[in-house]
């Protein structure tokens, strides 16, 4: 089944549920939605995101074809797409647009001042300086936001935990991604008090993942820490694959990566942020403003670790991680 078709067949499913009454409520108008996507469409629909945000929009009336009609655009993780296809979403105008990611955001802030922006997936909001607080986002921009600072030190110890002897911790940072200088500084705060060395290992193309975790191994890197990217999210499998291959324990925030063959994943469930993004989406086009919309930042965390690939790599995995896991996969 190719792509389009998935999509079809996606959207066609998702109407069949949808309760009459909420249909009744919306008829008279027809919303314009636009939804940019850092990844592929296969991505979106294999990460459950995109369904996720279907999801929402039915639970609240809206229906495409007869109250709805969605733009959707993806890059498939080209960053230099994103801007052409935002100019292509604010010539359509669309009510709204759903933002996926920090460099989609970015992109999207640079584009339009006037256009509503909900973001579904952002690393720090008001550090990228998209909106001014998460009270008062004060712009066009609110939504919600994965950041927490303390997720760093949680992919610091549950590495360490997996590692005891770790002393040599490699970090994979997109030189394209603004946020990352920030969360390298709270992963070194993190390490500095254990005294283990933190190697940055910059890559932002597939060539460049491969070149990095070359240079991981000359190193004689011990595990390495995936900083949360749209891109790296877009490579998880690749990236994964040459972890398990060069005998890295790995950890990431997405839980593609523990799919995909990395040792553990810990972070927001993604998917319920695009569902949630949906409510945000709900109430701008019902008249509120984004400006008005307090950010939400995430408040369940996933922890998904891959028992597969912790044999392979002769690592035991303490008895309490197992016992805060949400998912083991066998």
């Amino acid at each position: 089944m190719n792509n389009r078709r998935k999509l079809i067949v996606a959207l066609g499913a998702g109407a069949l549920a949808v309760p009459l009454a909420s249909i009744a409520q919306q008829q008279g108008k027809v919303w314009r939605v636009g939804f940019l996507y850092f990844g592929s469409l296969q991505s979106s629909l294999d990460s459950g995101r995109y369904n996720a945000f279907l999801q929402g929009m039915r639970e609240r009336g809206y229906i495409e074809g007869q109250n709805l009609v969605l733009e959707t655009r993806f890059a498939d993780g080209k960053a230099e797409a994103l801007p052409g296809l935002a100019a292509e979403l604010i010539r359509k105008n669309v009510d709204v647009i759903v933002a996926t990611g920090t460099p989609v955001n970015r992109v999207l802030h640079e584009a339009t001042v006037t256009v509503p922006i909900v973001s579904a997936l952002s690393s720090d909001l008001v550090g990228d300086g998209f909106v001014k607080s998460l009270a008062h986002p004060g712009g066009n921009i609110t939504g919600l936001t994965d950041f927490a600072p303390e997720i760093g030190q949680k992919h610091v110890e549950l590495l360490i935990a997996c590692v005891p002897a770790l002393s040599q911790l490699a970090v994979l940072v997109n030189p394209s991604n603004p946020g990352h200088p920030g969360r390298l500084k709270l992963v070194e705060a993190a390490t500095q008090k254990v005294a283990i060395h933190v190697l940055s290992v910059e890559a932002g193309t597939a060539d460049g993942i491969t070149r990095g975790f070359s240079a991981m191994a000359r190193d004689r890197a011990q595990a390495v820490l995936i900083l949360s990217d749209g891109f790296f999210l877009q490579q998880s499998r690749q990236i994964a694959e040459l972890a398990l291959g060069d005998r890295l324990p790995s950890i990431s925030l997405y839980l593609e990566h523990a799919e995909g063959g990395g040792l553990m994943s810990y972070g927001p469930n993604t998917a319920g942020n695009f569902r949630r993004a949906a409510a945000f989406v709900d109430k701008i086009l019902k008249g509120a403003k984004p400006s008005d919309l307090p950010v939400e930042q995430a408040t369940e965390f996933e922890l998904v670790v891959n028992m597969k690939t912790a044999k392979a790599l002769g690592i035991k995995i303490p008895d309490w991680i197992l016992a805060q896991a949400t998912r083991v996969i066998e």
